[in-house]
């Protein structure tokens, strides 16, 4: 509001000097980026907790999905090793029987 009140006077000041045609245009200029600014702003400001909170899913997810990938692998660790530890105590069992029958 104050700014506001600021901007009235010196548009009459401006006025009563009578400004080239260039200054007025860059005064415009200045004050539409602005209001763009001040409408961007807000707009950032009430759609960023939403944003937010779809990035917080998003990562919740991609950790997850990491997580389960792991234990798979894990899984697929254990397995390997107990599918290679059985044919190597086949293997010393047959060995052991082929001993004592010779």
């Amino acid at each position: 509001m104050e700014t506001v009140q600021e901007l009235i006077p010196l548009a009459k000041e401006m006025m009563a000097q009578k400004p080239k045609g260039k200054l007025v245009k860059l005064y415009v200029l200045g004050s539409v980026l602005a209001f763009f600014g001040v409408v961007l702003g807000l707009v950032e400001t009430v759609c960023s907790p939403f944003t937010a909170v779809s990035r917080l899913r998003e990562e919740e997810a991609a950790v997850a999905e990491l997580q389960a990938a792991r234990q798979a692998q894990a899984l697929r660790r254990q397995a390997l090793l107990e599918k290679g530890k059985q044919p190597e105590a086949l293997c010393s069992r047959a060995l052991s029987h082929r001993q004592h029958a010779s």
